[in-house]
């Protein structure tokens, strides 16, 4: 997903999709550990993802704390 699409979302939503990314990412290593993983590509898309959920969610706790 794209940063912007992030950050026209919620602090509430973003928490849910970091929670969602998350346990994708479990599935996928879990999957890549049986030798099920189709896309190992998805790992990394994922990992990048959750990096921008948090980069975003920092930005924002960042910027309330100065105003």
């Amino acid at each position: 997903m794209k940063a912007n699409t992030f950050r026209d979302m919620t602090n509430e939503e973003l928490d849910g999709k970091l929670t969602e990314l998350k346990g994708e990412l479990f599935n996928l290593r879990f999957q890549l550990a049986t030798g099920q993983l189709d896309n190992p590509m998805r790992i990394r898309e994922v990992k990048k993802d959750i990096a921008r959920v948090k980069t975003i969610l920092r930005e924002r706790e960042i910027k309330a704390a100065q105003a």
